[in-house]
């Protein structure tokens, strides 16, 4: 089983979209999966028409007075199942505080998992904390939409050193440009010429597109409506991209360095 998650410290940059996309992705291919709504504002359950409620909530979840497997729900598609969001997420933080091993309190409460499914792809809130070490202790992947602006490549940057500051490097970076609008000369500038510490970065970028905008109108994958459109075909490129780097690591990725480099 493969753990892919949707990160990134900022909000508004396509974290949900990236999620549910390459989920249902995966699953046309006919892989088990399941998306992860970890976010307490419940955009991916919306997605899914899936109320965003556990009964019990995530402290029962994190005590394993339930299991996981028992409050996953079944989307329309095939393959694609879904942990739905819950408003207690928002107290993830202090529910793992209290753990013995507070870094690694998903591990044990996923486990059950491995069996079932995949891939699992979480869908995080925006933030650095707690729950954010314990995702990245859990995952093979962090997928990083980063919208090429100044204060995203810096926000990207602080990721990088909070990873290597912190010891949490075994799992991968894969950052990738997200919201691309070609209109823009900066978006244009830093595509064209990124900077050189984020030569690791995914070749695939996904536009700015109204398609993707509507998924919250139709509440369905973007490839389900729209699958000849340019931002469905690049969430397609991604996807291949994504499976690519999964099968073949490099031994010193360019973010294991730390740099001075200011973005």
């Amino acid at each position: 089983m493969k753990v892919l998650a949707s990160y990134n410290i900022k909000g508004g940059v396509g974290k949900t979209s990236t999620a549910v996309n390459l989920g249902y992705l995966a699953a046309c291919e006919g892989a088990r999966v399941l998306v992860w709504d970890l976010d307490p504002q419940g955009a991916a359950s919306f997605y899914f028409r899936v109320k965003p409620k556990i009964k019990g909530g995530s402290k029962r979840l994190l005590r394993r007075k339930r299991q996981l497997l028992e409050v996953i729900k079944g989307t329309d598609y095939r393959n694609l199942d879904l942990l739905p969001a819950d408003f207690s997420n928002r107290h993830l933080e202090l529910l793992l505080d209290h753990g013995k091993k507070r870094r690694r309190g998903l591990r044990k409460v996923m486990k059950p998992l491995r069996d079932h499914y995949d891939y699992v792809l979480i869908d995080c809130a925006p933030s650095i904390s707690l729950v954010s070490e314990n995702v990245f202790d859990v995952s093979d992947a962090l997928l990083v939409p980063t919208i090429p602006t100044t204060l995203s490549l810096r926000t990207l940057n602080t990721l990088i050193d909070f990873r290597l500051k912190h010891g949490l490097t075994d799992v991968q970076l894969l950052p990738f440009f997200s919201m691309v609008d070609r209109r823009k000369n900066l978006h244009r500038l830093i595509l064209e010429r990124p900077p050189k510490k984020l030569s690791f970065m995914l070749k695939t970028f996904i536009p700015f597109a109204s398609e993707v905008e509507k998924m919250g109108v139709r509440r369905a994958p973007l490839a389900t409506y729209a699958g000849h459109s340019h931002a469905a075909i690049a969430f397609e490129q991604l996807w291949t991209e994504v499976k690519s780097c999964l099968t073949k690591r490099h031994n010193k990725p360019p973010w294991a360095a730390k740099s001075n480099e200011n973005f």
